[in-house]
């Protein structure tokens, strides 16, 4: 049986042990009853800078999308008008992984 991570105090954690400055910047998010992928991103990109840039390749690799989360990316792309090519540019996602993600679920 999986369990599932709970971000939020994850999260929390990182931030009060290792960047107590950036609370302030985080706290809409963690404020927020559930995380979401989008909500998860924002984070690093808000905790970690220039680290989470260097490593989106590395870290790219690790990344895994709940059915809830890939609708949330296909809504998002609905929502923001984009087509598969910015949208997967936007994510850091492959344009191939993308149209799968379309053909399955819409």
């Amino acid at each position: 049986m999986k369990t599932k991570i709970n971000y939020k105090t994850l999260y929390t954690d990182i931030i009060n042990d290792l960047y107590p400055d950036k609370l302030l910047q985080c706290q809409e998010i963690l404020n927020k009853q559930d995380l979401n992928i989008l909500d998860i991103l924002e984070l690093n990109k808000l905790i970690f800078g220039e680290e989470y840039k260097n490593n989106i390749e590395v870290n790219q690799k690790f990344r895994s999308y709940s059915k809830q989360d890939i609708l949330l990316i296909l809504d998002y792309q609905k929502k923001h008008r984009l087509n598969n090519t910015q949208l997967a540019n936007h994510f850091n996602l492959s344009r191939n992984t993308i149209a799968k993600w379309k053909k399955i679920f819409i």
